[in-house]
This record gives C-alpha cells, structure tokens and sequence, in this order.
C-alpha cells in the first residue's frame, strides 16, 4: 500500500475536527484498491457503516456491489469506495455544511493519493458536497461533469433505488455510461454481464 495512502488512514482515523467524532463508534475512512481507477463517493456512514468502520455494508451497500457486480467491477479490483463524511451523523441526517466543510480536505486527498480516472458520485449530497452546492441530482444524473481533471458521473444513491425502485431504470443506463467510459479510458476488453 502506497505510504501516503497510509499515512492518510491513521490521521483520519484519530480525527477530532466536528461534532460527529464525538459519537462514532468507528471512523469509515473507505475501501477497495488503494489505486482503483474508478471512485465512488457516498455520503456518510450509517448505523452498519458506524458499526463495522466500513463504507456502504447495509443494504444500500449489498445493492451498490451487486450493481458493481453487474458492471464487472470489484471493491478489491477495480473500485474504491468513500464518502463526504467519514463519521455517522445522528439519525442517519445529511452531513451539516460545516461538517462537510471539516471532512472535505480528506476526501480530496483521497481522491489525490487514488487518482482514479472516473468519479461515480451516489446522490445529491456527494454532488453538492464535492462539486456544486446548487445542482440538483435529479437534472444532472447520467451527464458527465468534468471535475479537477477527472470525469464525475452523478447517479441515485443506492439507498434512493431501495426507497423508489422506478429510479433503478435511470441508475443502470447511468452505470452503463461508466463501464462504456471505463472501456474508453482504461480497458477496451473489460467484461461486465450486462452492457
């Protein structure tokens, strides 16, 4: 594992900086290939995230690999996965401005360290968090944003499909634009069951 990568983990996961520190059981710094060419971005941890100090393990997360799985996409081959906050807000509530505010130089130097090539970012709270504070996931979902040099692909959190299981049909032609870009920018042979 890269060093700064390391290095990077053990400072996130003493961090004392906000209010949610305060109340995690575990910090969820992230997982998957410390290099992964794709990066997706969550928003927080919830109660199972909080619990096992792992990103997206609640049925928000079973259905996020299964998709993943789909695409032929893999935590520990292709994919890392994070999120704008890396502690659980009470009630499972959007992460505070402020709260963002604190956690965002983490992610970025995720994002530095990684380099991924493509950003999926899963709902409204990542793509105001990392991009545009203003953009509403329901007008941009499905268009690529260029991003500090990297492509970002908004899409539907995992847990909205659970919630409305209509957005599903948007959300696949979503990830069939990632793999469709992953074969463009880093494997023309990649396999994926579906697209």
């Amino acid at each position: 594992m890269n060093n700064d990568f390391e290095n990077l983990r053990k400072e996130i996961l003493v961090c004392q900086k906000c209010q949610l520190s305060k109340q995690r059981t575990n910090v969820v710094f992230g997982e998957g290939k410390f290099d992964a060419k794709i990066m997706c971005i969550g928003e927080g941890p919830g109660r199972d995230e909080d619990i096992q100090g792992r990103p997206f393990v609640g049925r928000s997360g079973q259905l996020l690999d299964k998709i993943l799985g789909v695409c032929g996409f893999s935590r520990a081959e292709n994919v890392f996965i994070g999120n704008i906050v890396k502690c659980r807000p009470p009630e499972n509530r959007a992460p505070l401005p402020q709260e963002r505010e604190t956690c965002i130089p983490y992610l970025l130097k995720q994002i530095e360290i990684i380099n991924p090539k493509i950003i999926v970012l899963l709902g409204a709270t990542a793509l105001n968090g990392l991009i545009d504070p203003n953009l509403k996931i329901t007008k941009v979902r499905g268009n690529w944003i260029e991003w500090n040099g990297r492509l970002a692909m908004p899409t539907f959190h995992p847990a909205a499909l659970l919630r409305n299981p209509n957005l599903k049909k948007d959300s696949w032609e979503d990830f069939k634009k990632i793999v469709q870009k992953y074969r463009e920018l880093v494997d023309e042979n990649h396999k994926s069951d579906y697209c």
